[in-house]
C-alpha cells in the first residue's frame, strides 16, 4: 500500500515536471502504464534525461515514440472518415481525443494516449452515417439497443488502430445539457485535411470530458481519478493561456454539477499544479470527493466501503434527474438508488479499469 501512495505522489510530480527525488521507478512506470499517461512523461524525460536511469529515459521515449506512430494513423483515419460523412452531407463534430488529434501541434500529437476516435452527429444523421462510414470499409462491431436514452455505436475495420465510437449526444446524461442548449452552439468550424468538422471551444470541450469522466464513467460515484484525463484539461489549459475556470463554473446547472465539476479542478490544482481559483476549491463536498479519491487511489481496499458517501449527493442527484423522466417514474429524494444500480456500482468498483488510479 505504501509503495502504492508513494508512485501516485511520485507519478503526478514527474507529471508536473519537478525534479525526480527518490522515486521507485518500477511502481511509477506501472502506475503510468494503467493510468494511460506514460506517453505524457516525455516532458519530463526531456527536461531531465540527464539524471534519469537510461532504462527509464528509454523506455518512456519508446512508448511515446510508438505512441506517435499510432496517432499519425489515428488522424489519417479520422479524416478519411470525415471525408466520407462529408460526402453524405454531415459535418461531424469532434469530440474528446478525436478533437485533441485534430487540432494538436504535430510535436505534441504523440502525448495523449487514446483508445478510439469520438465523433458525433445529429440524431437525424445516425443512418447516413452508419451508411457512409459503411461505404469505406466499417462493420458494427457494437451497437446501443433501440431503447437505450443514448444512441450510439463502434465501427471498426481490420486494418485500423482504433474504432470509431459514432454517437448523437455529448458524453453523458442528457439532463446534464439542459441549460448549454445545442452543442453547435459552442462548437466552432474547422478545416480538418480535405474534410470539414466541428471543434467544441476550449470551455466546452473542458466541461465535456468532466461530465463524461465524473458521470458517463461513473467517476464521482465511484471516487474514480482519471489522471489521463487530468492531463488533458491541463494542457487544453495551457494551449489557450488559461481557461476561466469561473466562466466554466458559471455555466454549471444545479449542486450535484457543480460538486463534481469542483471535485475535478481541486484534483487539478492538488495533483498537476494548475491554477484554480480559491473558492472553485474551498466547499466541503468536493473537499471530501478529493480526499476520497486520494485514499482509494493509494489504499485500494477502502473502495467498497467509501461506496456510501453517495449519500453526500443523493438528494442533488434526484433534483436533477427527477427533472428528466415522467412524474410518475420519479422517486424522492432521499430513496435509496435501486438494488440493480447498487450491484452495478458495487461491481464497477472492485473492477480493475484502465486509465484509473
Amino acid at each position: 500500500m505504501a509503495r502504492h501512495s508513494a508512485a501516485l505522489t511520485s507519478l503526478c510530480n514527474c507529471l508536473q515536471g519537478l525534479p525526480p527525488v527518490d522515486i521507485e521507478w518500477t511502481s511509477v512506470i506501472g502506475l503510468a502504464n494503467q493510468t494511460l499517461t506514460t506517453p505524457a512523461l516525455i516532458d519530463f524525460v526531456d527536461k531531465f534525461a540527464s539524471i534519469l536511469p537510461e532504462d527509464v529515459s528509454q523506455y518512456i521515449r519508446q512508448i511515446h515514440g510508438r505512441n506517435v506512430l499510432r496517432n499519425n494513423r489515428l488522424l489519417l483515419q479520422l479524416e478519411e472518415a470525415v471525408v466520407a460523412l462529408n460526402g453524405y452531407g454531415i459535418t461531424p463534430i469532434l469530440l474528446k481525443g478525436a478533437s485533441t488529434l485534430a487540432t494538436a501541434h504535430e510535436a505534441r500529437r504523440g502525448v495523449r494516449l487514446m483508445s478510439d476516435l469520438d465523433i458525433m452527429i445529429m440524431p437525424d444523421e445516425a443512418r447516413t452515417a452508419v451508411a457512409a462510414l459503411c461505404a469505406i470499409g466499417y462493420d458494427i462491431h457494437a451497437q446501443a439497443p433501440p431503447e437505450s436514452q443514448r444512441w450510439h455505436v463502434d465501427l471498426i475495420r481490420s486494418q485500423d488502430v482504433g474504432a470509431i465510437d459514432l454517437q448523437t449526444a455529448a458524453p453523458g446524461p442528457a439532463y446534464l445539457y439542459q441549460s448549454f442548449g445545442q452543442a453547435l452552439d459552442h462548437c466552432v468550424p474547422a478545416p480538418l485535411g480535405r474534410g470539414r468538422v466541428y471543434i467544441p471551444t476550449p470551455i466546452y470541450g473542458a466541461l465535456m470530458l468532466i461530465i463524461h469522466d465524473q458521470f458517463q464513467d461513473y467517476g464521482y460515484w465511484l471516487g474514480d481519478l482519471d489522471l489521463r484525463h487530468l492531463v488533458e484539461l491541463r494542457d487544453l489549459n495551457n494551449s489557450v493561456d488559461g481557461l476561466d475556470w469561473r466562466e466554466l463554473t458559471s455555466l454549471v446547472p444545479g449542486e450535484l454539477m457543480k460538486n463534481a465539476v469542483e471535485t475535478q479542478l481541486l484534483a487539478l490544482a492538488e495533483l498537476l499544479g494548475v491554477d484554480i481559483p480559491r473558492e472553485l476549491r474551498s466547499r466541503l463536498i468536493p473537499r471530501l470527493q478529493f480526499v476520497r479519491q486520494l485514499l482509494q487511489a493509494r489504499f485500494p481496499a477502502t473502495r467498497v466501503p467509501f461506496l456510501a458517501m453517495m449519500v453526500l449527493d443523493l438528494g442533488n442527484y434526484r433534483k436533477v434527474a427527477n427533472g428528466a423522466i415522467p412524474p410518475a417514474r420519479r422517486r424522492g429524494l432521499w430513496s435509496l438508488p435501486r438494488m440493480g444500480t447498487l450491484q452495478f456500482l458495487l461491481e464497477a468498483a472492485v473492477a480493475v479499469r484502465a486509465g484509473k488510479a
